[in-house]
């Protein structure tokens, strides 16, 4: 498993769940490196847009458009999945994303954020990777 390092996230954490968790990890930044893994994790902790200049400093945007050609697995945590999706508003400024999935990232309108706490979750689209989790309580901490 690739931990692909653009510049944000939380390495070592991330690293180490996934060694917890039986993968093996290679950190690099080497999009060659990356694309040569089972699958590659996209870290991620800051703004949208800071995120997005990482990504294409790093080449990241090369890699993650070849894993999803390749339909090599792809896994975003926190903004590192954020970018995945067409775009991303924060701050009052909209930054293009990856477009891997369509829709725009925006802040939730609640009255209090972030959300943490534990929430029961319902899938609405059977068939997917979340038919483990539905019906059952999840935590959740969002923004």
């Amino acid at each position: 498993m690739a931990l692909f390092d653009y510049g944000s996230g939380n390495l070592h954490s991330v690293g180490r769940a996934l060694i917890e968790a039986g993968a093996s990890v290679v950190g690099t930044s080497s999009i060659h490196e990356a694309a040569e893994c089972d699958g590659i994790v996209i870290p991620g902790v800051g703004a949208f847009s800071s995120c997005m200049a990482g990504i294409r400093a790093a080449r990241g945007d090369e890699l993650i458009a070849l894993a999803v050609a390749r339909e090599q697995p792809l896994f975003g945590i926190c903004v590192g999945h954020q970018i995945l999706f067409a775009s991303g508003t924060e701050h009052g400024v909209e930054t293009p994303g990856m477009n891997v999935y369509p829709g725009r990232v925006v802040r939730l309108d609640a009255r209090r954020l972030p959300h943490m706490g534990w929430n029961r979750v319902w899938v609405s689209a059977p068939g997917s990777v979340l038919d483990v989790v539905d019906g059952q309580s999840c935590y959740f901490v969002h923004s």
